[in-house]
């Protein structure tokens, strides 16, 4: 497993310990993951994961970019490289975001079950918060080995209009704000010569454009 960009690891670096610490009472690190395809990576993303993260008090959000969603009808989707090089423009500014590749490196499905079993047994004194719009949340019946899944990690239900975040299963629910733009509809828009400014960062812009992406 590595992580894309070398200057932000998945942990923090190790701090002074408090007394109760000392005592065995480790105070684990809250850890925001936000997966997806990021074709391409956009502002409705970055607004959700900075608006989680400061409304959970989080230590940092991981955008997790997988290579083939199990949940998803099967499409073709972008080189990992050029989704990489976008989500490495659009956060590389913030210093709590950071990209987690371990389902890229694994290759295959994504099922996200066993993904949160290696991340949490890797890094024990880490309580992860799995971010899900109000679609996913839907269909969270279907997902593969659902029970074992809300015992290891924390949902966190992003709001999303047409959508209930009404659920069988835990879920901490948060209110975001201009969330709703979709890769689907700037894909589009490249492939028809529009606009997409200020629904990308402007470096990702740039970076489409220069490659040539999403013209056919």
């Amino acid at each position: 497993m590595g992580n894309f960009c070398q200057t932000k690891t998945l942990m923090k670096a190790p701090e002074l310990v408090s007394q109760s610490q000392k005592l065995g009472e480790t105070k684990k690190e809250r850890v925001g993951i936000l997966g997806g395809t990021f074709n391409p990576v956009h502002n409705g993303h970055t607004l959700i994961a900075e608006q989680v993260y400061n409304q959970l008090q989080l230590d940092r959000i991981l955008f997790m970019p997988n290579a083939i969603p199990p949940h998803q009808t099967p499409k073709e989707t972008l080189a990992d490289d050029h989704r990489l090089n976008m989500l490495d423009l659009a956060i590389r500014d913030n210093d709590h975001f950071a990209i987690e590749t371990i389902e890229l490196d694994r290759k295959g499905k994504s099922y996200t079950v066993d993904t949160m079993e290696i991340l949490t047994t890797l890094y024990p004194n880490t309580h992860f918060y799995f971010i899900i719009g109000g679609d996913m949340v839907a269909d969270l019946d279907n997902w593969y080995r659902i029970n074992d899944l809300v015992d290891l990690i924390s949902f966190v239900g992003v709001k999303r209009e047409g959508y209930s975040l009404e659920t069988a299963y835990p879920i901490i629910t948060v209110d975001i704000i201009g969330s709703d733009i979709s890769s689907s509809a700037i894909r589009r828009k490249c492939a028809h010569g529009q606009s997409i400014r200020y629904l990308v960062a402007e470096e990702v812009r740039d970076y489409i454009n220069e490659k040539g992406l999403y013209l056919d």
